[in-house]
């Protein structure tokens, strides 16, 4: 058996990553319209009400814009922990009792034979958390949306077989960038969003002997390109003495794309 995995969007614009062993199917996040998650499912060619549930990490629109209608139409239960149930309150329009149930953070919920293990991170939104996928000794981080990593995360998420790591601005083209300042505040602040750089220092800290791959998410539309990240990235792991395209490879995810299917090894 298998753990297997899409980044279907990733970006200021929206965010969707799905997740699934041979017998689950999960969907974290629902950051687009319900018409465009169901296009993203058909170019990876899945289908919605084989899901299992819907994994929310936090209450802002680029995570939940299309939670509600597609958890209505494909009639899937929704997951979240009480404080982000709170915020999303009248976002997500008319759900039944039976699609909501809390998932706490620092929960580890299991779904069948994938267990999910949830985590606080530092981010202006209720109570904000991501997820580590465990199946069969195989371990998926998702972390994105973090003003900074933590000791706590950092021990939570190291030793990896693959990330989906934040990588979310270049610093010089936040600073010069058209955003008001109380904006580039915000993201610069430990309850914003972590830069190129920042990433880079701390996926050094947490790559294992056995991770494979990292792939580069929620970057900026303003402020960051997929160039820009993977090689600002690659030159701050390179320095910290990593074998960048030798021990892991580095890998892009799109605002409008999906990324292959990927089999976590």
């Amino acid at each position: 058996m298998t753990l297997r995995f899409s980044v279907l969007a990733s970006g200021s614009t929206g965010n969707a990553v799905y997740v699934e062993t041979d017998e689950q199917r999960l969907l974290i996040d629902a950051g687009l319209s319900g018409k465009k998650m169901d296009e993203l499912f058909q170019q990876i060619n899945r289908d919605p009400k084989e899901l299992n549930g819907i994994l929310v990490s936090h209450e802002h629109s680029d995570h939940i814009k299309g939670v509600g209608v597609f958890a209505r139409k494909h009639k899937l239960p929704i997951y979240a922990n009480e404080k982000t149930w709170k915020a999303m309150d009248g976002q997500l329009g008319t759900l039944s009792n039976e699609q909501k149930f809390t998932f706490a953070t620092g929960e580890v919920k299991t779904f069948g034979n994938l267990d999910v293990e949830s985590f606080g991170v530092s981010h202006d939104a209720a109570e904000p958390m991501f997820f580590t996928f465990h199946h069969e000794g195989k371990k998926l981080v998702l972390a994105t949306d973090m003003g900074y990593v933590s000791e706590r995360i950092k021990g939570t998420i190291e030793k990896a077989d693959m990330f989906i790591f934040e990588s979310n601005h270049d610093m010089n083209m936040l600073r010069m960038g058209r955003y008001p300042w109380s904006v580039k505040r915000r993201i610069l602040s430990d309850v914003g969003h972590v830069s190129n750089e920042d990433a880079a220092l701390a996926l050094s800290e947490v790559i294992g002997d056995n991770t494979s791959r990292i792939y580069l998410a929620h970057l900026s539309l303003d402020n960051n390109m997929k160039d820009l990240a993977r090689l600002s990235v690659e030159q701050v792991l390179k320095e910290q003495g990593m074998a960048v395209g030798e021990q892991f490879e580095l890998y892009d995810t799109d605002p409008h794309n999906p990324t292959a299917l990927a089999i976590v090894s």
